[in-house]
């Protein structure tokens, strides 16, 4: 009975191989550095199989692109949630989202100026200034008994 042999594992390369290999293949290295790693490259059978997994896995990333969602995306996610919650999320807008809020302020503004004036202009409003200080109680002196 044979035994099959099994595959052959091949060691760890050395983090300075990856780095030099990794800074070559992203263009970042001097002329000479350059040039000394390629004939590193072409010369040891270590640096170039770090070289070609390194090669294979960027090409195998770069294909991996994001997909785009669909413009409507956003839309159609928030109409089926609003359909299957029956309304419980995502209802119908509310006074507040319908209505910017600039216009709210100025009817808030308005109307409070309208009360304003309203209370300035009564007879028993307390915004009314008594300059004359006629027939008013706090007006009148104050006597001592004595």
């Amino acid at each position: 009975m044979k035994l099959m042999d099994p595959e052959p594992q091949t060691a760890e390369p050395d983090e300075s191989i990856v780095v030099a290999i990794s800074d070559y293949l992203d263009g970042g290295l001097p002329a000479a550095r350059k040039t000394e790693i390629e004939a590193k490259i072409a010369s040891d059978a270590e640096w170039k199989r770090v070289h070609d997994e390194l090669v294979e896995t960027r090409n195998f990333l770069s294909g991996m692109q994001k997909a785009r969602a669909p413009s409507t995306f956003a839309h159609d996610v928030t109409h089926t949630i609003h359909k299957r919650s029956a309304g419980r999320f995502f209802a119908r807008r509310t006074f507040g989202d319908r209505v910017p809020f600039g216009v709210i302020l100025a009817v808030a503004v308005v109307l409070l100026l309208a009360i304003t004036i309203v209370l300035w202009s009564s007879s028993t409003g307390s915004l009314r200034v008594n300059r004359a200080g006629h027939g008013s109680a706090s007006s009148a002196p104050i006597v001592d008994p004595e």
